[in-house]
């Protein structure tokens, strides 16, 4: 079941990183702001980057200084690892890692331009998934993660395999979703759900106890009190199909049909039209800022 799940999720976000998707749609501009993104932030950064996917922006709170190594989790098309880059500077690393070849290539395509006025050089990606990361044991400063461990069917392993890459006194620092009280079962039991980044979710109190399992310390899952509908805010404006097809938590808006996303996208946002026009997703789950600290031994 892991493995069928997994390969759902990877087709689905080939689809996404193919989709032309970018910071140019007002739409998509505006899912970023609505979890953090600063519209200095989004302007500095090359506009395919941002596809609408976040449900936080980890680099705001990931204290990331000069000369560090930090990781993003399922970067996507790299919208953390440039930010992340400018953060540590030309000391330091900043590294993406996602599981899926076509955002690798878009992600890689991206960091090839203009940051700034300048192409930084202090950037790489690796194609792998987060539970096998192609990183020696205790090398790392920071991981980062936007929207993504929600989507790995075993945490409990990915957890570990972060914990061991992070340095004695590493971090992780991540936005996630996560539950606040067990989902009804019509969604929980959804596939297309759980490529929507929610029925992959577990609860609030279980990330924590996963994290300190794993050997963290200082743990903290935070609801960031965002609104998980700020997506459907967004219905009427130029571009309106662009985030229904980014994020999958997106109600289909009146305003563009199934066709106009394809077979595959369809698929999602039939089903979970359906299942969240009878939930508030909000009574349920949360975007959460969670931090989690390696001990110094």
């Amino acid at each position: 079941m892991a493995d069928a799940i997994v390969d759902v999720v990877r087709n689905k976000y080939s689809a996404v990183a193919a989709s032309g998707l970018s910071g140019d749609q007002a739409a998509v501009r505006s899912v970023a702001e609505a979890f953090g993104y600063s519209r200095e932030e989004l302007a500095s950064l090359p506009a395919e980057a941002n596809m609408g996917l976040s449900c936080g922006n980890p680099t705001a709170f990931a204290s990331l200084r000069p000369g560090e190594t930090v990781v993003d989790l399922g970067c996507g098309g790299g919208l953390d690892v440039l930010l992340a880059a400018l953060k540590v500077g030309p000391q330091g690393r900043s590294i993406g890692i996602d599981m899926t070849p076509d955002m690798i290539e878009l992600a890689r395509r991206n960091a090839g331009r203009p940051v700034q006025g300048q192409v930084l050089d202090n950037v790489e990606f690796h194609l792998a998934t987060i539970d096998r990361l192609p990183l020696e044991s205790g090398t790392v400063d920071c991981m980062i993660s936007n929207c993504v461990l929600n989507l790995v069917p075993d945490k409990a392993v990915a957890f570990r395999e972060i914990y061991r890459v992070l340095k004695p006194g590493g971090r992780l620092a991540a936005s996630d979703i996560a539950l606040k009280r067990p989902l009804p079962e019509e969604i929980a039991s959804d596939v297309m759900a759980y490529v929507g980044c929610i029925a992959g979710a577990i609860a609030i109190q279980e990330y924590e106890r996963m994290l300190r399992q794993a050997g963290f310390e200082a743990v903290e899952v935070l609801d960031a009190q965002k609104d998980l509908n700020a997506y459907s805010q967004i219905a009427g404006q130029e571009g309106c199909c662009s985030p229904a097809m980014a994020d999958p938590l997106l109600p289909v808006s009146s305003c563009c049909s199934l066709a106009d996303a394809g077979p595959a996208d369809a698929e999602v946002h039939q089903v979970l039209a359906e299942l969240l026009q009878k939930y508030d997703i909000n009574d349920y789950a949360a975007s959460v800022r969670v931090f989690a600290l390696k001990g110094a031994r």
